[in-house]
């Protein structure tokens, strides 16, 4: 019991985030039946008609995908940051968390964050039949990584433009190649060494989502392609990992698990990529 009140202490005060993971699998083209509803905020000008010829010249459309526990970290920093940039790209929030605060139930459900990322995926496509040719970027943290790489084992090729993975808490070994097929610009993964606490004694308590035993998260030491899973020449070129430095301690990034969100790292290092400039 001294064990389980520790974890769920830890989990509540720093919202370390461990969600959802899978296997490689076969990528599906179709889309499930069954009928779906989706959750979003926008924080931009409102949609033009969906039958413009010029999608292509909208801003970028970000899905943004918050930690366990809807703490909405990372969606308030990029509004924040968005509105000084003077709004270049449009922030739609995907809420997938089972609640407010439900920390553990978010990293602990596996199937409820594989479910969630076939939902954006379904969602993500809907979107894009209304508005082709427009810019589409997947922007996540955390647990909210799980859902990203479900959403990219779903996606058909080349569907969103870029895929920013920010201090994911699934593990090294995860399969990210359907994930590097589904962006046309490629995986961008964050990582920190000093992101001690949250994927360091966090994740040795109670191991990675994908791996229970494991306690190596791909958020502080990088993803590790090799054996079975290992990239191909091609995928490679388009799979890129930032590790954290002194060097952007400038920006208000000191290398923690939610310090990334400081407004000068995204608008030097994240909003470039998100507004394909």
């Amino acid at each position: 019991m001294k064990r389980i009140a520790l974890i769920v202490l830890v989990v509540w005060g720093i919202g370390a985030t461990v969600a959802g993971a899978g296997p490689f699998r076969k990528r599906q083209a179709t889309r499930a039946q069954a009928p779906h509803v989706v959750e979003y905020q926008t924080h931009c000008a409102g949609w033009a008609s969906p039958k413009s010829p010029a999608n292509a010249d909208k801003p970028p459309l970000v899905w943004v995908l918050n930690g366990a526990g809807d703490l909405k970290g990372l969606s308030n920093a990029l509004i924040v940051a968005n509105e000084e940039a003077g709004e270049p790209v449009e922030l739609m929030l995907f809420s997938w968390s089972h609640g407010y605060r439900k920390l553990l139930k978010d990293q602990i459900d596996t199937a409820h964050a594989r479910q969630q990322g076939e939902r954006l995926a379904r969602a993500i496509l809907d979107q894009k039949a209304l508005e082709p040719g427009r810019r589409v970027i997947i922007v996540s943290h955390s647990a909210g990584c799980a859902v990203a790489l479900a959403a990219g084992d779903a996606l058909p090729m080349d569907a969103v433009d870029r895929i920013l993975l920010l201090a994911p808490s699934v593990s090294t070994g995860y399969d990210v190649r359907p994930s590097i097929w589904a962006a046309r610009e490629g995986l961008d993964v964050y990582c920190s060494k000093k992101d001690w606490v949250a994927l360091g004694f966090v994740t040795r308590v109670v191991g990675t989502t994908d791996n229970p035993s494991s306690g190596a998260a791909a958020g502080r030491f990088g993803f590790r392609p090799q054996g079975t899973t290992a990239l191909t020449s091609i995928e490679a070129t388009r799979f890129r990992q930032h590790f954290w430095s002194p060097e952007v301690a400038w920006t208000g990034h000191t290398g923690g698990h939610h310090s990334m969100f400081a407004t000068g790292y995204i608008l030097n290092f994240l909003m470039p990529l998100m507004a394909g400039k």
